[in-house]
Order: C-alpha cells, then structure tokens, then sequence
C-alpha cells in the first residue's frame, strides 16, 4: 500500500504538472489559431467531430478502462483486447465514411464529406494504441504518459499553425487530430514495450467487455447529451454561430479538464487497486475530490468575472460574441467540477451500473434545455444548460454517494470551504473592475484582477 501511495502522489504531481504545461499550450494554440481562422472554420469541423465523438466513444469509452480497473490480467486478455480495439477501430472509420454523405444533407454543406473521410483515418490509427496506454496507466506510469501527451500536443499544434499560416483554412484542424492521434500511438508503443500476440477465445474477457461495454454505453449517453447542442446550433444557426458557442465552451472547460485529466486518470487508477478497501478508498478519494475543487472552483468564478477580457486577450476583436456565452456556460462548468470525480469513483468501486442509470435521467434533461434555448440561439442554449445542471447537483450527489462509505456531510465539508473562498475572493476583483477597470488595458485588469483574487 505504500508502495501505491508514493506512486499515486508521484503520478499526480507528475500529472498535475504536465496538464500545467498543457493548459500553457492550450492557450497558446487558441490565441494563434483564434487570428489565423475565422469561426466558420472551427464551426465546420465541429459539425463533423460531433458525430465522430460518437464512434469514438464506442473505441475508446471501456475497454481500456477494463484493462486498468481489472484486479488481475494476463497477457492473453491483454493481446485479445488489442485485436478487439483494431477491429473496431476498423469498422468505426468505415462507418464514418459512410455517415459523410448525411452530414452533408443534413448541414447543408458539401465540404463536410472530406473532412469527414480524413477524420475517419485517425480511428485506426487510435486503436492501434489503446491497450499500450492502458498499460501505463494500470502501471501509474503517469510520468511517461504526462511526456506522451506533451509530446502529442506540441506535435498536433504545430502542425496546426503551420497549416494555419499557410492558407490551409479548416484543414489546419483537420491535420492536426491525425498527427495528434498518430504520435500518441507511436509514443505509447515505444513507452510500453509491449507487442500484442494471437487472440485467444477461451482467454476470459467476457467480464472485462461486459465492464467496458457498460462504460462505453454511458459514455454514449453522455456525449450525445454533452453534445447535442452542438449538431442543433451547426444544423439551425450555422458554423458561424456553431463556432462562437465551440470556442467559448472549450475555452471556459480548459481549467477544469485539464485539473480532472490530471488528478482523475491517477484516482481511478489508484482506487482501482484499493476498491476492497473501503477505509483506504473514502480517504483516498475525498483528499483527490478536495483538491480538485480548490482548484476548479476559484478558476471558474475568475473566468466569469473576466470573460470579456479573456476572450478579448486570447481570441481577438472578431470573438467579442463569445464572451457572454463564455459567462453563460461558467455555472455549468462550474457543476461539472463537482459532479464529474464521482464517475471514476463509481466506476472504480465497481459500481458502473449506477453510473450508467445516472447518466440515463441526465441526457433527457439536458436535450430538453437545448431545446428550450435553441429558438435564441447559443445565449439561449448557454442559459438553458447552465440553470438545469444547477438544479441537478444536489440529486447527483446525493445519488452517487448512496449507500457507499462517503457521506453527504464528507461532501459539504469538501465543497463549501473552496466555493465559499471563491465568493469571497471574488469581491476584490469586482472592486478593480469597478474603480479602475476604465484606467487599465485589458491584460493589466486581467493581472491584477487575477493578484487580488
């Protein structure tokens, strides 16, 4: 156990310090691609990937995750699972290829096909690393993977401002999630030193696709209840309006998906391996959930107090539409940072079902908003989500903690100290933003805003 510990503490502080480099880079590339390529661009090739999320959920969503959360695994379920994912990375493309034709009906848009196709190419090229990854992260090999992805994300980004700066337009976008899948794969392999053998069919992975199956289904529901928005904006406002809503929700989740990428993939690990421990569990988890959110919170209640200037600084004039939004989407994520650690929990503990109902009673909700908002555009949507995913919290938590060691109290006690610190530090910068916001550029407001608070 102390062993798991040092390495649990070891690949957090790796992890925490690689998405610190990552979110610096995530900046960055937005910043540039932001002045190089116009919304219509991002808003295109978001009407693609909103549909390719799907298929790549059924690659991706669970039976990696099977790899990591089984107790014991043996080389043959390992090489199994290998052939499994490139099968289906195989007929996940081709399926892709055969959708482009009704995304181009569907949004009106011809351009959509090729893009599609090209996309389509990376789901091979994905599977073919899956199993590698999953094995450094059931070995809490978290400083190897923190390399890998540094190393992917600089490698895609570059490509993409080169491509950028060359006229490519939203073909830019497209190179770089081919790049970004093709040096994650070609690291991992390297890192794992592991080449799959023959499959076996008595090998025992019913159970393990039985486990990665029902993640994969939940994932499914989530991504199309996290998404639809998406297609409906692309399909009834267009790839201009699909743009603006893109960037500014994938700006204002930076944060928090990077600090929950961070500390997540090492939690789940690491109560993967405690799951029979139900003492070492609830304390392991609540000190994760903990930082988290001293983390999450504070950084969320800044970006909705400065959404005009951090949109202004990092995207440019042409953004000015995204900030309201930017505001708009704050409570949700804000939401998201206290609900989502519960997923790997439940998943962890071996309550994956749970997950999976919970998941069920979320999508009809959420749709729903999207269709309250739809008729007013993303301000509507952005309004919409935010105020029903507010008044889910408290049954979210209260269903995902039922009859497990965590309390409700455990969970008050972990939320109220950093959002009430985060209201609080939050009068300051209203204070600057009041009496000197009209003497300072927007980058000083910014800085000192951030200082004070």
């Amino acid at each position: 156990m102390k062993d798991l510990k040092e390495k649990a503490i070891r690949g957090g502080f790796a992890k925490l310090c690689g998405q610190g480099v990552s979110f610096a880079i995530s900046l960055v590339s937005m910043a540039v691609l932001g002045r190089l390529l116009d919304p219509k661009d991002f808003g295109l090739v978001a009407m693609v990937t909103a549909v390719s999320g799907i298929y790549g959920i059924l690659l991706y969503g669970g039976i990696s995750s099977a790899t990591v959360q089984k107790a014991n695994i043996t080389n043959e379920q390992i090489s199994t699972l290998f052939w499994i994912n490139m099968l289906m990375g195989s007929l996940l493309g081709l399926l892709l290829i055969v959708t482009a034709p009704f995304l181009v009906t569907f949004y009106h848009e011809p351009r959509l096909f090729w893009v599609a196709v090209v996309v389509a190419g990376g789901f091979l090229v994905s599977a073919a690393g899956l199993q590698h990854s999953a094995l450094l992260q059931r070995e809490l090999r978290f400083v190897t993977l923190t390399v890998i992805e540094i190393i992917t994300q600089l490698g895609s980004v570059a490509v993409a401002i080169g491509m950028a700066m060359a006229g490519f337009g939203y073909w830019a976008l497209v190179a770089s999630t081919i790049v970004n899948a093709s040096t994650r794969t070609i690291c991992s392999w390297i890192a794992a030193a592991w080449v799959p053998g023959l499959p076996g069919r008595g090998s025992g992975v019913r159970s393990m696709l039985r486990f990665g199956g029902t993640l994969t289904l939940n994932g499914i529901i989530m991504y199309i209840a996290y998404n639809f928005e998406k297609v409906l904006l692309g399909r009834f406002w267009g790839a201009d309006a699909l743009g603006m809503y893109g960037r500014a929700f994938s700006l204002i989740n930076i944060p928090t998906e990077n600090i929950q990428s961070a500390i997540g993939g090492v939690a789940f690990s690491a109560l993967s391996r405690l799951q029979h421990d139900p003492v070492r569990t609830k304390n392991y988890f609540l000190k994760g959930y903990s930082l988290v959110l001293s983390l999450t919170i504070p950084i969320t209640i800044f970006c909705a107090l400065n959404s005009d200037d951090i949109i202004l600084i990092l995207l440019g004039p042409k953004w000015s539409a995204a900030a309201i939004i930017f505001r708009l989407l704050t409570p949700t994520i804000l939401i998201f940072g206290m609900i989502n650690p519960f997923g790997g929990f439940l998943q962890a503990i071996g309550l994956q079902e749970r997950s999976l109902k919970i998941a069920m009673v979320i999508a009809p909700m959420v749709i729903l908003s999207y269709l309250i908002g739809i008729p007013y555009g993303p301000k509507g949507v952005a309004i919409s989500y935010s105020a029903v995913m507010v008044l889910w919290l408290i049954p979210h938590l209260a269903w995902c903690i039922h009859g497990t060691m965590i309390s409700l109290l455990d969970i008050v006690k972990a939320i109220s100290h950093p959002f009430l610190s985060g209201v609080a530090s939050a009068i300051p910068v209203l204070a600057v933003q009041l009496f000197f916001g009209y003497l300072l550029s927007p980058f000083l407001r910014l800085v000192l805003g951030g200082c004070f608070m």
